[in-house]
């Protein structure tokens, strides 16, 4: 590592394949006025930006008065790519998940961010997006802090190709990779050099190196706040900036895996291929992680390989012919990844058929005790109330990747339209002799098939 005439850091990148020519060197636009005055009226009043003490209602209200110097300020920001420290120390905030409240492990990192830390960010995020769009530089492997992308996008995507892989005839082998706290070690050095491969000119980039670096947060919890200590790597929480660096940073990860494909959901990444018998499928996917272990070394990051599983996907007369369905696919440290028959993707359950049954067993034992309470507390609640409920609260699960299930065994289904009718007699108060059809007209609403 080295430094030349302007302190950039400078590293030795690690090896990746060629990424789609970029003809234009991305530099900063000044920002408007305008745009900053709309951002200003944009923020949430009920933020409190810490620690400049700065309100988000004051910044708001005031919006038309201060445009003009904030963006004054912005505009130098980006010319000179210098960010002031303050506006790079964050406030984390522990939030209560659930158990023993004594617990560390129980408790969820907010971290907290000025407002005008979050007005830059947002005016950088929007040019650098469009730049990266422009150029069709990010990979269509990456479905995650994109637009029109979404978990949904790329459960339809892995499904869809194991899908694909039974109507042939083949089995299907998946790796899902588990990494630790990719978005929190993120090497800057490596960072910077990406954006410097993907067209972020010399000058842009000693913004991108001040963003990033002598960067600190403290923890505030009670009234009392401890002293801060520095960040010296990952994108920075809580940030705008930081889900589409971390994109930028594994970008090339499917350039290394040649005879399979990978598809990522931010860090939820899975590489899978199909071939017609278990020892090719074996040799394939051994061959592409060995690879996939290199890329993670070279880019300092670090696998869960206790977490990181793998399983078979086949037609049930297919797997049934195997003697032992399961796949040998072993890590560098001598070790052998676990093979699962059942696993959470992106929230959906997958099974080894594809035929969704432990998802929706999982949906309907979560569900049925929640419509259990509510029924027990029925004569609190009027009858829009009970609509809006089973709405709000109830139909979210059901809905979640439903055009990804919606393949399933009409076995499988039959007990998902049981669990819907069951919303529908709560929210009437019908008997169960009342014909689910009267009741979907009555509530005017569609069908399950629908």
């Amino acid at each position: 590592m080295t430094c030349n005439q302007r302190g950039l850091m400078q590293v030795r990148p690690p090896p990746t394949v060629q990424s789609p020519c970029i003809r234009q060197e991305f530099s900063f636009r000044p920002v408007p006025v305008s745009v900053i005055t709309k951002l200003l009226r944009k923020q949430k009043m009920k933020y409190q930006s810490v620690p400049d003490q700065i309100p988000a209602m004051l910044l708001k209200i005031s919006a038309p008065a201060i445009a003009n110097p904030v963006a004054t300020l912005i505009n130098e920001s980006l010319a000179t790519g210098y960010i002031p420290k303050l506006w790079k120390t964050a406030r984390v905030v522990p939030i209560h998940k659930s158990g023993d409240s004594t617990l560390v492990s129980n408790y969820r990192p907010i971290s907290l961010l000025p407002v005008m830390s979050k007005v830059l960010e947002k005016y950088v995020y929007t040019q650098l997006r469009d730049y990266y769009q422009y150029w069709n530089y990010l990979t269509p492997d990456q479905s995650g802090f994109r637009p029109n992308h979404s978990t949904t996008t790329a459960l339809l995507k892995v499904c869809n190709d194991i899908q694909a892989g039974m109507e042939q005839g083949n089995l299907t082998g998946a790796i899902f990779l588990d990494f630790a706290k990719a978005f929190d070690t993120v090497d800057h050095g490596i960072l910077l050099e990406k954006l410097k491969n993907s067209g972020i000119g010399d000058r842009t980039l000693t913004w991108f190196q001040s963003y990033v670096s002598d960067r600190s947060q403290y923890v505030s919890i009670s009234g009392r706040s401890s002293l801060p200590l520095p960040v010296t790597c990952g994108v920075p929480q809580g940030s705008i900036l930081g889900p589409l660096l971390f994109t930028i940073f594994i970008n090339d990860l499917p350039n290394v895996c040649k005879a399979s494909t990978v598809h990522m959901y931010a860090d939820d990444t899975v590489i899978y291929t199909s071939k017609p018998n278990l020892p090719q499928l074996e040799a394939v996917l051994q061959e592409q992680f060995t690879e996939v272990e290199k890329w993670i070394k070279n880019n300092k990051l670090f696998l869960n390989t206790d977490k990181t599983v793998t399983m078979l996907f086949g037609t049930a007369p297919k797997l049934h012919k195997l003697q032992n369905p399961h796949l040998c696919v072993g890590t560098k440290s001598n070790g052998t990844l676990t093979t699962v028959t059942s696993l959470k993707y992106l929230g959906i359950w997958l099974d080894p058929n594809l035929s969704f049954g432990p998802h929706i067993e999982k949906l309907s034992s979560k569900l049925y005790p929640k419509l259990g309470a509510l029924y027990r507390n029925k004569s609190c609640l009027s009858p829009a109330v009970r609509k809006q409920i089973v709405q709000q609260m109830l139909m979210p699960a059901i809905d979640y990747g439903d055009v990804v299930y919606a393949a399933a065994p009409q076995t499988h289904l039959h007990k998902l339209t049981t669990l819907y009718n069951s919303f529908c007699r709560f929210a009437l108060q019908c008997n169960y002799m009342t014909h689910h059809c009267d009741m979907l007209k009555e509530l005017n609403w569609p069908s399950l098939e629908s």
